[in-house]
């Protein structure tokens, strides 16, 4: 059997009449979350009989940009539907001078606060105003290393020191194999120094096994194994190389469906627990100018759970790439108008924040 092709083809095949009822049925949707009938449009003010956008109605739904949700007699929006009405008719508002105040006041106001402190706090602070779990990773570090250092603080354990070519440093306590003496250390120091010194920690991690297994016959066993402990504390084991702040997903229970969707929740909440697969759809949106839209099906993550994903890259403008991503997921009916200006300003302070 052979069925018609939609009677439309985006915006383009879209006449004056469908795109407004189209964009009047998105709009309160995205506001109530229930279904919009023609009487309802009627009494809105559109000027054609509740049979006349009826009719319009259906031609929507058969196009794939409408649904029929249960036995109302109202229509929904598809997520083929918010993708086109978020690509082409959706008006976006600006951030007020209120949530200004309130953004840099939690982020930029507060002297002194770590990077990684500031992550958590604009994560918070966005997943209250939008309305949704926010979730930020963390920035992505490939500075190039300056210096390595190996320091004995006891027969048992040793502190690792690096410093990076943009100034910082980390620390990281690591226990020693019986028989490490302070030689074994410095031979250690001198190797790494000798070899990471301008290489970013990442690519280190790539190329020093092979760099090992061909230096092991001039390096003493104990200061080689000494060599890759090092290297694993400092990037924190292959599994802690980035990390996921989630935060508001008791949010997800404020929808007006969540209750009478338990499961699609569920999974949602599951979700959220894949951080593997959650970071790398943010860091997807690194090469993306601006705020990045994912809506359902869209994003293998989150195509049972139906949500929706509102993002935008932070980077450092003194070094000119991106670090990571922050953004807000919540259900395919997110008021993008309001939340695509908020993750979009917060995206920008917390680049601001690394160039200070």
């Amino acid at each position: 059997m052979s069925f018609p092709p939609p009677p439309y083809a985006g915006l383009t095949g879209l006449d004056a009449r469908a795109r407004d009822i189209f964009r009047r049925i998105v709009e309160t949707y995205l506001e109530t979350g229930e279904p919009v009938g023609s009487r309802t449009l009627s009494r809105a003010g559109i000027s054609l009989s509740p049979a006349s956008i009826r009719n319009t109605m259906q031609d929507l739904t058969l196009a794939g940009l409408l649904m029929a949700p249960h036995t109302s007699a109202g229509r929904a929006p598809t997520h083929a539907g918010l993708r086109l009405f978020v690509d082409g008719l959706l008006e976006i508002g600006d951030v007020t001078e209120g949530e200004k105040r309130q953004i840099d006041a939690r982020l930029v106001g507060r002297g002194g606060m770590r990077f990684e402190d500031a992550l958590d706090e604009a994560t918070n602070l966005l997943s209250g105003l939008a309305g949704g779990a926010g979730v930020v990773s963390t920035p992505v570090r490939d500075a190039g290393v300056k210096h390595v250092e190996f320091v004995s603080l006891s027969t048992e354990q040793a502190l690792a020191v690096l410093v990076a070519d943009d100034g910082t440093v980390e620390n990281r306590l690591m226990p020693l194999a019986p028989g490490v003496t302070p030689s074994t250390l410095q031979e250690a120091s001198n190797f790494l120094n000798g070899r990471l010194k301008g290489r970013s920690l990442a690519e280190a991690r790539r190329e020093m096994r092979v760099e090992l297994d061909a230096a092991r016959a001039a390096l003493d066993e104990t200061a080689a194994r000494l060599v890759e402990d090092g290297l694993a504390a400092w990037s924190g084991g292959p599994e802690r190389d980035r990390s996921l702040i989630v935060r508001g997903r008791a949010n997800l229970l404020q929808d007006r469906d969540a209750l009478a969707d338990l499961e699609r929740v569920r999974v949602l909440f599951d979700d959220l627990e894949q951080k593997e697969q959650l970071i790398g759809l943010l860091d997807g949106v690194d090469s993306a100018e601006g705020v990045k839209i994912f809506i359902g099906a869209e994003t293998r993550l989150f195509s049972l759970s139906g949500s929706a994903v509102i993002a935008a890259p932070y980077m450092s403008g003194r070094q000119q790439r991106v670090l990571g991503a922050i953004g807000v997921i919540g259900p395919a009916r997110l008021n993008y108008a309001r939340v695509i200006p908020l993750v979009d300003y917060t995206a920008r302070v917390l680049g601001r924040m690394l160039d200070r």
